[in-house]
């Protein structure tokens, strides 16, 4: 689970088996909540308030480009 940015708490994370679309996984405590990365959809959401969601939301946005290039480099080295 290649950890991609650690901020006020949360994980921002992948699996090292993930299917397209890109998105990006989230943790915080027992929280957790998956973000497309291209329409910042939210596909899942547990134990997560609707402010850590807005927060999260903000975040993603900000490491869009961050977030895109780790998704590519790990996936495109694997294959």
């Amino acid at each position: 689970m290649p950890t991609v940015l650690r901020v006020d708490g949360f994980r921002f994370f992948f699996f090292s088996d993930e299917h397209l679309p890109p998105h990006i996984h989230v943790e915080k405590g027992d929280g957790y909540m998956r973000v497309e990365l291209e329409t910042f959809i939210v596909t899942k959401r547990y134990k997560l308030s609707k402010n850590d969601e807005r927060k999260i939301i903000a975040l993603a946005q900000k490491h869009q480009l961050e977030f895109i290039g780790a998704w590519n480099e790990y996936f495109n080295h694997k294959s």
